[in-house]
Order: structure tokens, then sequence, then C-alpha cells
């Protein structure tokens, strides 16, 4: 297998630029269990006051801000509301059962999206035969939708069935900043409606490591036990702060590229016979396309010309645009990918 030239697995393969390992070379820092690093503190506050809440909190990952997120807004027996293929569900290794005790409730949407007609529909009546659904947990940008944009106006109508239901709403915003860049809404206009947000630095702003949960001041308290409880408690961690807190500051804007490149890699795929793609499903910088013969040799093949891609299904290949890959690297794929296909057939 040939070295990596071009990494379309994930936009978590990003490395930090040397001016944001400059940062973390020079950051402040203190034992953040004790609350005494500054840099972690900085960015914190940075990212509460960005999405318009309190108070956020500095974790390790996504998941574990979505797993904090869960546990704190519930009870063992609870059942949350989320959609079918999401993040929390699919990919966060049982979490919600084994940390929190709760059931998940699923609901099929249309590419990661369901509507708040749906969300009535699947409300249990208050009965003590029934688990007490306490929390709806949506995701914008949607992974397996295939980067699908959360319309705010829906957010709104969901928001008002929760409000009418006395349940609470959660966000998994692992690629919250695409979509507000893609959309223009502001982090704060997308983020009112919501009683917890988790958002991820390590993905498109190109930091190490590092997510947060940002709240309510009482929220916000009340995870921190969690992610003590969870082992998510760091010493000085104002170094991974600094990579993220840089990334909020320089890179935000510049996932516009990567949403640029993934429409000209999906409209150059389209163009292979055999390949099936929908164009306007392509909304941020995760490009999902079909293959007529089996993804995972499609895969291999690739690999053998240093492309590294992703098989998610059976004939089914995602690549995901980053700040590791540039536009001359993405005019390379196609006609690696047409080359790939024939040689399979």
């Amino acid at each position: 297998m040939a070295p990596i030239r071009i990494d379309l697995r994930s936009d978590t393969i990003t490395q930090p630029s040397l001016a944001m390992r400059e940062a973390i070379a020079q950051a402040p820092v203190g034992d953040d269990v004790l609350g005494d690093d500054p840099t972690v503190k900085a960015l914190e506050a940075y990212t509460a006051e960005l999405l318009g809440k309190e108070a956020a909190v500095f974790m390790p990952s996504g998941t574990m801000t979505n797993q904090v997120a869960l546990r704190a807004h519930t009870e063992p027996g609870d059942e949350i509301v989320l959609e079918s293929q999401a993040h929390i569900y699919y990919y966060e290794g049982g979490g919600p059962a084994a940390l929190s005790g709760v059931m998940c409730r699923l609901i099929s949407g249309d590419r990661g999206i369901f509507t708040a007609a749906d969300l009535k529909q699947s409300l249990r009546p208050v009965d003590f035969h029934f688990p007490r659904t306490k929390l709806v947990c949506l995701e914008n940008t949607h992974n397996r939708g295939g980067g699908r944009i959360y319309p705010l106006a829906e957010i709104k109508a969901i928001a008002q069935v929760c409000q009418e239901n006395n349940l609470k709403l959660h966000l998994d915003g692992a690629r919250f900043w695409n979509a507000c860049v893609a959309t223009g809404i502001s982090e704060a206009d997308y983020a009112q409606d919501f009683d917890s947000i988790s958002v991820c630095f390590s993905k498109g702003l190109g930091a190490p490591v590092g997510s947060a949960l940002v709240g309510s001041r009482e929220f916000v308290a009340r995870s921190r036990r969690f992610r003590k409880m969870f082992g998510g408690g760091m010493r000085q961690s104002g170094m991974m702060a600094a990579g993220a807190l840089y990334g909020l500051k320089h890179n935000r804007e510049r996932l516009k590229d990567d949403h640029h490149n993934a429409q000209l890699l999906a409209k150059a795929l389209g163009q292979i016979d055999g390949v099936s793609i929908d164009l306007d499903a392509v909304e941020t910088n995760l490009v999902y396309f079909h293959t007529p013969t089996p993804a995972a040799e499609i895969v291999d093949r690739l690999a053998k010309e240093g492309i590294a891609v992703l098989a998610t299904g059976p004939n089914t290949i995602r690549a995901v645009t980053n700040l590791m890959v540039d536009r001359e690297q993405i005019q390379q794929v196609p006609a690696l990918v047409a080359a790939a296909i024939k040689a399979a057939q």
C-alpha cells in the first residue's frame, strides 16, 4: 500500500499548522480540574459567547460532550428521542445505555432530518407504563445524512414542541461550524433554541483534540461533575485548548474552501460511468457516492495510489474534504476513481 498523499477519510485527520503549534507551545497553563488553567478558561468563555450561551466546558472528545449532555439532562430509565442514523446512537459505543441508562426512541428522518410533526407523532403519553421522555437530540450537520444542514426553521418548530412537552433539546454539533459557514447563519442564532450544544474543534478547524459542551451556567456546572465521573477531567489542558482557540479564531471561514472542494469533487465523480451520486445532497464537506462494484475493492485500489477514502456500505464510499487537501489534489481524485472502477469490473 502506497503512503497516503490525499487523505479524504475524514476531517478528523487534519493536523495543526505551524502557527497553531506555536500558539500551543506558548499557551499559559494551570490545573484545569482545579479551575486554574487560563487558556481553557479563555476557550470556554469565547465559545460560550460565540454561541450566545452562559457557559461552556472543555472536554477531550465530542463523544464525551454528547454523553455528558445525556447524563446531565436525564436519569436512568428515561428516554431520549433522536434520528435513526444519529452519531449518538450509531457511533458512540452504546454510550446512552452504558453511561446514562436511557432508552433511545428513533425517528427515521430524511437524510438525517426529522420534522416537528415527526417528533409530535413519536412522543409517548405520560403514563407510568412508559419510560419518561426527557430529551430530544438533533445533529447539525448530519454525518450519515451526507453532511446535511438542519434548517433553522425546522429547529425552531422542534424547539416549540419540546417546550410544550417539557423536553430538553440537545445539539450534536460536531460539524456545527460547517452549518454556520454554509448558511451564513450566526452561531448564536443557530444555537439559540438548544438547551445544550456540543461543538468539535478537531475536525475542520484543525485542532489536534477537543470539544466543548455549551449551555446555561447551571447545566455546565452539572456537566463538570459528569466530566470528572467519565474520566474527562484534565490537568494542564491549556495546550490543547490553545489549538482549539486558534482554530476558532482563524479557521472557521476557510471551511468554505472545503465546501467548494466537495462540490468540485462531487460534480466530477458524477461524470464517471457507473457512479451514482446525488449532487443536491452535497451541502457541506461530505461526499457520499455509490459504485457499481464493491466499495471495499475500490477503496483498496485507491489506497495503492495513495488516495484514502472510506467504504461506508457494500457499494458506498465517503470522501470528506478538509484543510489538508487543496483544490489541485481534489482534481486528481476522479480519474483515479474511474480507473479503480474500470479495473474492478
